[in-house]
């Protein structure tokens, strides 16, 4: 039975490890490794998190599961102590692995299981446009986004700098460009609803993704969309231990989630009481991307925004008195619980998050 240990103790840690120990049966995995063990949690499902220096059994193959712009500060400590036996789990590999974990379990289905060749009530050629984040202080990327004709890049927080990265900006039309500290990709998602979701605009289906986060969507997936008549694409689901309420408690403050709780009670009760029973199961649309049908999406946007809005209102301090990205990460819970909550109503699809390095 091969031994191993997973570098991280976060979401993709615990994503990596659910879907190894399913697939997997003869992998024994050993421990949970951290370069310091504040912060994290003692144990993940009964296996220990442990510091690399306390790693004392041999033979031991290390997968580095965590964000990739860690890993080469982890593959440098690990070959600074002679540890040769390990992978990176990048975000293409992640991908894989959870798309078979996924279709094994037969949960949230991939969009790359979608036949092409079918025509569904659609038909025809996909009108589609996504657009992706730039913003005044990204890094260059060694490896950017490939080129699609269905693909803008789009300005985020253009409001804060007179510096132009892109040609489209959030600050035209009716925007909260001026929010980008706290909203993050939010503001973009904001302008898109408000300025490319009104009638008339031509595009069938409408989209975010982030300067260096995309989901895996090729040319032979939008067959597949305008073919079945898919609704909705979405990233795979982060698997959190032992229920997503630990993305919220991680990066997000007790009182600005009760804030939310309260907005979501006065806004939309039944989504709030739909709230505790979500946020008891394991799964979570992390990162605040999906392409969706332009009525789907303007219609998750004019309920997400006033909810975000009176949350900051509801704040302390108030949302427009700080600046630490906090209805950012507010926004992805919001994104789990709606689209858990219409799992069954609409045709969902799932693909990988890839990260551009």
């Amino acid at each position: 039975m091969k031994s191993l240990a997973i570098y991280g103790a976060g979401m993709v840690a615990v994503s990596v490890y659910t879907a190894i120990k399913f697939l997997y049966k003869d992998c024994r995995i050993i421990a949970f490794l951290v370069s310091k063990k504040e912060g994290n949690p003692a144990e993940i499902d009964r296996i220990p998190v442990i510091a690399l220096e306390e790693l004392s059994e041999k033979g031991v193959k290390i997968l580095i599961a965590v964000p990739e712009n860690h890993h080469p500060a982890i593959r440098k400590g690990l070959e600074e102590r002679n540890w040769k036996d390990y992978v990176c789990i990048d975000s293409r590999r992640e991908a894989a692995l959870m798309e078979r974990y996924y279709k094994a379990t037969g949960e949230y289905p991939s969009l790359h299981d979608f036949p092409t060749g079918q025509k569904g009530a659609a038909g025809g050629e996909l009108s589609l446009r996504v657009y992706m984040t730039r913003f005044h202080k990204d890094v260059v990327l060694r490896n950017p986004c490939p080129s699609f004709s269905w693909l803008f890049p789009v300005q985020a927080g253009a409001a804060l700098t007179e510096l132009s990265v892109a040609l489209e900006k959030d600050n035209t039309g009716d925007h909260i460009s001026e929010k980008n500290g706290n909203y993050s990709e939010l503001t973009a998602l904001y302008w898109i609803w408000k300025n490319k979701g009104c009638e008339g605009e031509e595009s069938d289906y409408l989209g975010l993704f982030h300067y260096r986060r995309i989901l895996d969507i090729t040319q032979e997936d939008l067959q597949r969309i305008a073919a079945c008549d898919i609704d909705v694409i979405l990233p795979y689901p982060t698997i959190h231990d032992p229920s997503i309420e630990e993305h919220h408690r991680r990066y997000v403050k007790d009182c600005d989630w009760e804030a939310m709780v309260s907005a979501l009670e006065e806004l939309d009760p039944e989504y709030a009481k739909k709230l505790p029973e979500i946020f008891s199961q394991s799964c979570f649309y992390n990162y605040n991307m999906l392409v969706a049908r332009k009525k789907i999406f303007c219609g998750f946007c004019s309920w997400l925004f006033p909810i975000l809005q009176r949350t900051e209102e509801l704040s302390v301090p108030r949302g427009w008195e700080r600046s630490d990205r906090y209805i950012g990460y507010l926004g992805e819970s919001l994104t789990t619980l709606y689209f858990l909550c219409h799992k069954e109503d609409w045709k969902i699809a799932h693909t990988g998050r890839l990260m551009l390095t």
